[in-house]
């Protein structure tokens, strides 16, 4: 049995890393991709995770591979596109750490990913099952997403959401809006940030936001605050998790971190039914820990922590 299962894009993340002498930027190769991300922190943090998607059949498709096997993950569900190269995701970031993204994904392998292509044993094998809404961009890889995240939770597995918005990869923001919110009577576990709360609700109130979102049957909800820590809702208890102080490299893979870092620990519990409000505030507390880490160093993966770091502090 895995403890949690991504599904969705996995992909190279050229991210901004200085400049030389005459001025011009220089980039470096990171791996990335959420829900890639996610089963990563996870598996570095002791859970057994797994990873659906696809990479193309290049270098940039075998260094994904190879960095996920590396870190434990499952990599059986990982397929390789004949005809479509590697998504490219460029990673620019300002002064105070903040990214801004362009991506290199229509045609991509990522996108390419169909229900065929999923393993039907992971989906009936797995306490979680992950997704985001990148891969809900474009068919195939929309069908392929909601027919995993249905597959698993019709055998019993708990379904977790990232809505991360990306307003490059949709043709408008209504659109995004609604394909994003279509996965939701599916979801138990859901993560937003504070940016996305307002796009999905219609208001940047905590209460009233994650209220609204809960009335599609989510029982844990989290939003994350970037430093200043995390709100959540559950059945209907609210609370607020402070941050953890670091300074910061850059922001990228901090969210993807935290919500590994949560499932980790969520998946050590039989369900949700079992957690209770300290428990999961404790969990929290860990999950910005791991985040906290993440931020204080520079790329997603390659800035990841180990359980001994986040147990150990900044």
């Amino acid at each position: 049995m895995t403890d949690i299962t991504a599904v969705g894009e996995i992909l190279i993340d050229l991210t901004q890393s200085g400049a030389n002498e005459q001025g011009i930027p220089q980039f470096t190769a990171n791996p990335g991709g959420a829900p890639a991300n996610l089963a990563v922190a996870a598996a570095r943090l002791g859970a057994k995770t797994a990873f659906i998607g696809k990479v193309g059949k290049d270098s940039f498709g075998e260094f994904l591979r190879d960095t996920l096997a590396q870190n434990g993950v499952d990599v059986s569900g990982l397929s390789v596109d004949p005809v479509q190269h590697t998504t490219l995701a460029v990673v620019t970031v300002d002064p105070t750490g903040e990214r801004h993204f362009s991506f290199y994904r229509d045609p991509s392998a990522d996108v390419d990913l169909s229900p065929e292509d999923v393993p039907p044993e992971q989906l009936k094998n797995t306490r979680f099952l992950h997704f985001g809404s990148v891969s809900l961009t474009a068919e195939p890889a929309r069908g392929a997403t909601l027919y995993a995240a249905r597959t698993a939770r019709e055998h019993g597995a708990v379904v977790s959401y990232d809505p991360n918005y990306r307003a490059s990869l949709w043709h408008d923001e209504q659109t995004a809006v609604e394909r994003m919110l279509e996965p939701l009577p599916l979801v138990d576990v859901l993560k937003v940030s504070d940016e996305e709360l307002p796009l999905l609700t219609g208001t940047e109130d905590l209460e009233e936001g994650t209220a609204l979102l809960a009335e599609k049957g989510i029982a844990l909800i989290f939003v994350t605050l970037g430093p200043n820590g995390v709100f959540y809702r559950f059945r209907g208890r609210t609370g607020h998790v402070p941050g953890v102080p670091c300074k910061v490299g850059d922001t990228n893979g901090a969210g993807d971190t935290f919500f590994g870092a949560a499932l980790s620990q969520l998946a050590k519990l039989d369900g949700l039914d079992g957690l209770t409000v300290p428990e999961l505030e404790r969990i929290a507390a860990f999950a910005n820990q791991a985040a906290s880490i993440t931020t204080s160093r520079h790329g997603a993966i390659p800035a990841m922590p180990t359980l001994e770091e986040v147990t150990g502090g900044c």
